[in-house]
């Protein structure tokens, strides 16, 4: 009797679907051990104590991904029809389909954010799918597939099992259509319905609300470790519509006391404001130019030269910000950063509609000025958004990869991304020997990226190093070191102020410190003049956000504006700090500290001789005043771009 009523119990429709719906969670589970084997150097080791919690997070992930993706199935598979219809081949195709495709679809994000977690360290989310629209994506998109053969074909071992696993013959009882089986059927409705619902919220109390990437940190000891836990297509779903919250931490006028964005060049001037009056300004944002890559910068790291000798020879003979942090790890978080002083930290401030608003970033400021202004990217015209936000930025000019077929040709593509880096510096050299001044230019390379090629015919010229990226990264710096020889004699070089800095640091890591913060975020930063008078090191906490700031104080810009960041010349008032997303939380840094902010509070400090966070000295320090001015920093962040006020 019992072993039939078991038969029975296994052989209906709520069994047959609970078996289906747990091969995903087998799935998911094999994705997740895929994800750490290969980001294990990111992620770090696991103690058998956080299993319990990490697999319990990540349970949780799973449950709304597989809601999301199977809707349709389980409504399918839920709907109280007579057994004749239900076992129709119609339907059963219809099931089969609603199953199998977004299960596919699933799968597949998830092995993609193993692959794309190593350079991001985030999980992929709907940012990612938005700007996604180049020219060249699917083609990176099957470069990628090609490179990482073995995921594509695990992908493809685990839908061909869960099609195996699905499809196993199940003799569906076929009972009469019952008072009993009539309410058996309406009470599956409703479990399917119970666990669509506990499952998107993350639980059924009146406490509960439907769970955010954030919540991943209340399973994990870090950042890295809630990234393994997550799982997609819940990563994506939940950042759809990502809404601009606003903290309310203090009252506006408290608020206003302790950090504000607006800079007022009245209030004090230093010897070096004004220094660079009427001096041309270009500005070079160079790609996955990490400090890990300079022997001045990072010598401990290096026998020798190390892969940036050119820019270390101008770093030695510039403005060198010993301490400098990228605000974000995508490119397109640099460029608002860097023009427009406002970082990106829940979504890239570039993709949010609140971007679009009248503002007065850097390009605008000088070209009110009488600069003239343009943009330099070898890539696709539409690539990343970068030439839409240089104009919202205030640039007239944009040049690009199809400006440079015009001239020349298509022969100098990389056949990925844009036009090599030295023919593309040679030609931004030649458009600014005709460009009346002072002009305002920027350059943003692009060869020291993935897929990480050099032009052939120099590739036995250039080290090789001991990561993917080194050779073209030597490539770049000899091709920036070939632009200031060759172009040094001009006389508007002579009266030009160059800042570089890179738009984030590496994929590629060689340092273990590179794997912790701030190191993941530490980048390459100098400005120069060609007469050596900015000749000087800083090695005071300096950012992206900076950038703005401090070169409007050294050409004497007057008027007040908008920034995050601060004049480090002119403003003794603003202490050198910066805020940093990362992971779920954020970052902070100061002279002394890294600290660690959850969003509400301080739930770490630790000196920056600790590379590795291992002794926590919160309790130690006055952490309040520190703790104080991220609330303010986060509360006018979000409070302007929420009102999208970007004007003094």
């Amino acid at each position: 009797m019992t072993r039939k009523l078991m038969a029975y119990i296994l052989h209906t429709r709520l069994a047959i679907t609970a078996w289906r719906i747990a091969l995903l969670y087998v799935a998911m589970q094999l994705c997740r051990a895929v994800f750490y084997l290969y980001n294990a150097d990111l992620v770090g080791d696991i103690s058998s104590d956080e299993m319990g919690e990490l697999l319990r997070g990540a349970l949780l992930f799973d449950n709304a991904s597989i809601i999301y993706s199977m809707l349709l199935f389980l409504l399918l598979s839920a709907l109280p029809l007579p057994h004749k219809l239900w076992q129709s081949r119609g339907w059963q195709r219809a099931m089969f389909w609603s199953y199998i495709v977004p299960a596919m679809v699933m799968l597949a994000a998830n092995m993609g954010d193993v692959v794309y977690f190593h350079y991001t360290e985030k999980r992929c989310t709907a940012d990612e799918i938005f700007f996604a629209d180049n020219g060249n994506t699917l083609e990176l998109m099957l470069q990628f597939m090609w490179e990482n053969l073995h995921l594509v074909l695990l992908w493809l071992f685990m839908v061909v099992a869960l099609v195996w696993a699905y499809r196993r013959r199940f003799a569906v009882v076929a009972a009469r259509m019952t008072s009993l089986e009539a309410l058996l059927r309406i009470a599956m409705l409703l479990l399917v319905v119970l666990y669509a619902i506990v499952g998107i919220r993350g639980g059924i109390t009146r406490m509960t609300r439907p769970i955010t990437l954030s919540n991943s940190m209340l399973y994990a000891d870090t950042p890295t470790k809630a990234n393994m836990i997550l799982s997609n297509p819940f990563c994506i779903i939940r950042t759809i519509s990502n809404k601009v919250d606003v903290p309310h931490f203090f009252e506006a006028a408290e608020v206003e006391q302790i950090y504000t964005p607006i800079h007022n060049p009245s209030t004090y001037r230093s010897e070096m404001f004004g220094r660079y009056k009427g001096y041309n300004v270009v500005l070079v944002i160079l790609e996955s130019f990490s400090a890990e890559h300079s022997a001045l910068l990072l010598a401990e790291e290096h026998d020798g030269n190390g892969y940036t000798p050119h820019i270390d020879s101008l770093m030695r003979r510039g403005l060198c910000f010993e301490r400098c942090y990228a605000n974000g790890q995508t490119s397109i978080t640099a460029p608002p950063a860097i023009w427009s002083s406002t970082p990106s930290y829940q979504t890239p401030f570039i993709l949010m509609s609140e971007s679009v608003a009248e503002c007065r970033p850097l390009p605008r400021l000088l070209a009110d000025k009488g600069y003239h202004t343009a943009f330099f990217c070898g890539s696709e015209r539409g690539s990343m958004g970068f030439g839409a936000y240089a104009h919202i930025a205030g640039v007239d000019r944009l040049y690009s990869m199809e400006e440079y077929a015009e001239r020349y040709s298509m022969d100098d593509f990389d056949g990925k991304w844009g036009i090599w880096d030295e023919p593309f510096l040679n030609y931004m050299g030649e458009e600014l020997d005709s460009f009346p001044e002072p002009f305002f230019a920027t350059l943003f390379t692009l060869t020291s990226h993935h897929p990480f090629n050099t032009p052939e015919e120099v590739r036995d010229e250039l080290p090789a190093g001991t990561t993917l990226n080194h050779r073209p990264v030597a490539y770049t710096d000899r091709a920036i070191g070939r632009f200031m020889e060759r172009y040094g004699q001009s006389d508007w070089f002579r009266r030009t102020l160059f800042v570089f800095i890179a738009d984030h640091v590496s994929s590629e890591r060689m340092a273990e410190r590179t794997l912790y913060n701030p190191g993941n975020h530490h980048i390459v930063g100098f400005a120069y003049t060609a007469d050596g008078s900015l000749q000087q090191s800083y090695d005071h906490i300096f950012s992206q956000v900076d950038v703005m700031p401090t070169i409007l104080g050294l050409v004497g810009n007057e008027e007040p504006y908008f920034a995050i960041g601060r004049d480090i010349f002119n403003e003794p008032d603003r202490v050198p700090f910066t805020l940093i997303r990362s992971g779920y939380g954020y970052i902070a840094l100061t002279d002394e500290y890294v600290i660690e902010f959850d969003g509400h509070s301080c739930v770490g400090a630790y000196r920056y001789d600790d590379i590795y966070h291992t002794q926590n000295i919160l309790s130690e320090i006055d952490i309040e005043p520190v703790e104080n001015l991220i609330k303010a920093t986060l509360q006018q962040y979000y409070q302007r771009v929420s009102d999208m006020d970007y004007l003094p």
